[in-house]
């Protein structure tokens, strides 16, 4: 008997993903589905319905299982919320009407997308493509070219060329207008298993739209599938800048690049009023667009009272490091009339490095004057400005939820 829960959200979403699971994976080998087996670190189920559950937060998730598979599946896909779990049937596209009957009998949906669990590695952009085709027609299905020269063959000998201009590699997730594929399921005759779900959609004179696939979406199907590498990222190269001030005062410690440096003055500020760190620090959140030095160490916050300006350096540094960025080159410039920058250079390229954990060669230090003009020119404080390139992996495609 289905086991089916009220759909998450509600009552009748307008998307869900209805993941087809039930298969026993006997070609993949081991001991276990191959929908349950780990693939990077995870049961092969689970990617898929962490990335519906990524790309719209309203996205009912379903789950079409074998029969005795319950416990493995609720293990490969614990701590991800709500998830109807569906008892499918001996061929594929009885599964796939089981779990459409499943959605419906909740309420129904909008649009529902029947995806592979075999498939892993399922994008936003995909399922985006599938959605803006549903504005207009009825199904959407992804598919890659033909890459391949084709020919008919018999009996071990090639025969005539088959022209590819016309033929497209079919994935999964499929996309259609629920009310839609519900009736071309219950169309279909239940003692002809259909390969996919265009086919019913198609026999029952349903329009269905191609959109661009991603060769990343391939199929795990034998056991050395597994070991296949995930996608490579997509790298970009991000900069950020920085720019602060201190005011320059008698009594005060002079920090200045991390280091200490003796002058009649010092910085004032309410931390050690290092500029330089600060500058590196802005410019390093800035390129990861994860905001400003103060929204992270407010000044208004005591904790923070003299404290070493390179907790903050280093602290950005790993905020970098923990979105996959790699910190390429840091280019710092000083800005005052006094003290000369000249002789401390060297001391602050190797000290801002060992913040950093970079080779001192990534690290450019300069300094400057205003010709006596403005503030610093009069000796009134000493400024600083740095630019921070980091590589690191390109942004996924925002969720409509996050556009909106």
């Amino acid at each position: 008997m289905n086991d089916v829960p009220s759909l998450p959200g509600q009552s009748a979403p307008r998307r869900a993903a209805l993941i087809v699971a039930a298969g026993k994976g006997l070609r993949a080998g081991g001991s276990l589905p191959k929908q349950y087996a780990l693939h990077q670190g995870k049961p092969l189920l689970r990617h898929s319905a962490e990335a519906f559950a990524a790309w719209q937060r309203d996205c009912a998730i379903i789950v079409v299982i074998g029969e005795a598979q319950r416990t493995l599946a609720e293990a490969a896909l614990e701590g991800l919320g709500d998830v109807t779990y569906v008892t499918g049937g001996v061929e594929r596209s009885d599964s796939v009407r089981a779990g459409l009957m499943a959605i419906a009998a909740q309420g129904g949906c909008d649009r529902v997308f029947i995806h592979d669990a075999a498939r892993p590695h399922l994008s936003a952009a995909v399922l985006d493509r599938l959605d803006e085709a549903l504005n207009t027609l009825a199904g959407a299905v992804p598919v890659l070219p033909v890459v391949d020269s084709l020919a008919r063959g018999n009996d071990g000998l090639m025969q005539e060329a088959v022209d590819r201009a016309a033929l497209w590699r079919i994935q999964t997730p499929q996309a259609f207008h629920f009310d839609s594929i519900l009736a071309a399921h219950l169309a279909w005759p239940v003692s002809a298993p259909a390969s996919d779900d265009s086919q019913v959609a198609r026999a029952a004179g349903l329009d269905v739209a191609i959109v661009q696939g991603d060769e990343a979406l391939r199929k795990i199907t034998f056991a050395e599938d597994f070991a296949m590498p995930a996608p490579l990222p997509q790298l970009m190269t991000r900069t950020g800048m920085g720019y602060d001030v201190h005011r320059l005062a008698s009594g005060e410690e002079l920090w200045l690049g991390g280091i200490r440096i003796e002058h009649d003055k010092g910085l004032v500020g309410h931390s050690d009023a290092d500029v330089a760190l600060h500058a590196i620090t802005d410019a390093l959140l800035g390129a990861m667009a994860l905001g400003d030095i103060g929204e992270h160490f407010p000044p208004s916050d005591p904790q923070w009272r003299g404290a070493d300006s390179a907790r903050f350096l280093a602290h950005a540094a790993s905020l970098v490091r923990a979105k996959g960025g790699e910190i390429v080159n840091i280019d710092l410039t000083v800005i005052c009339e006094a003290p000369k920058i000249g002789p401390h250079k060297r001391a602050i390229q190797q000290r801002i490095a060992e913040i950093l954990t970079l080779h001192p060669d990534q690290i450019g230090v300069k300094a400057t004057t205003t010709e006596r003009l403005g503030f610093t020119g009069r000796g009134e404080g000493i400024a600083a400005q740095a630019v921070a390139n980091v590589i690191a992996p390109a942004p996924s495609q925002p969720t409509k939820d996050e556009r909106a």
